[in-house]
């Protein structure tokens, strides 16, 4: 099976960007899984989204990043003024993030809200824990999609209202008696992790306003899965 680790960084070939959108003053670019967003540390962890996108557009900044396993929409501002602009939507929490995971077993509950802080768990960097005293608030809201009885999984619909690092992973991790996301190779047990061949999470739709004429803007990118 082929996993994404830092170690071992092999990310994937850069067939050309996949273009949702560009303007004079912004892009959404479609991430694969397996690449970077912003550069590591180290020569061969140069190759990420921004390098590639910054071939085609060399104005293109980075406004917000998704985990490399993790595959979809990504914002990037062309310039420092787009990217300040687009910077404080994200951070005021303006803008609308829906995410597609498959997770292990049934969840029973058609939707609900999941409110947990998180904290990083520095012996363990970069994995996170629930802290319900120190951790930083952290909500999300998720939908059943479909369940398949008989490979004992459950598509979900994700909407984060903060952006905690791995928010979604731990969220799922904890809903129930545990659900982790197929194929995540921080949190999910052998038995969870054996099923996907990558981590089933992708950032499937983005709803923001313009930075410029504040024309509210919907994007979208099926999932792989």
């Amino acid at each position: 099976m082929q996993r994404h680790n830092l170690e071992h960084y092999n990310p994937p070939p850069d067939t050309g960007l996949s273009v949702i959108y560009a303007d004079s003053c912004l892009l959404v670019l479609d991430k694969p899984s397996g690449l970077l967003s912003v550069p590591g540390r180290g020569e061969d962890k140069a190759d990420c989204l921004i390098s590639r996108a910054q071939k085609a557009y060399p104005d293109a900044l980075t406004v917000h990043r998704l985990d490399m396993a993790t595959s979809g929409l990504v914002v990037m501002g062309r310039g420092p003024e787009m990217q300040r602009a687009l910077s404080i939507a994200f951070m005021e929490r303006k803008v609308k993030k829906r995410y597609i995971a498959v997770v292990d077993g049934i969840v029973e509950n058609n939707s609900g809200v999941i409110d947990l802080p998180l904290l990083i768990d520095w012996p363990n960097r970069p994995r996170q824990k629930v802290d319900l005293e120190h951790g930083k608030e952290a909500i999300t809201h998720f939908r059943v999609i479909s369940r398949d009885t008989g490979r004992d999984i459950t598509r979900v619909e994700l909407d984060p209202q903060t952006g905690r690092a791995h928010q979604l992973r731990m969220h799922m991790l904890h809903l129930d008696m545990g659900h982790p996301i197929l194929g995540d190779d921080i949190y999910a047990p052998p038995e969870a992790l054996a099923k996907a061949d990558r981590l089933l999470l992708h950032a499937s739709r983005l709803v923001l306003r313009h930075p410029v004429t504040f024309e509210e803007m919907e994007f979208e990118a099926p999932a792989p899965f």
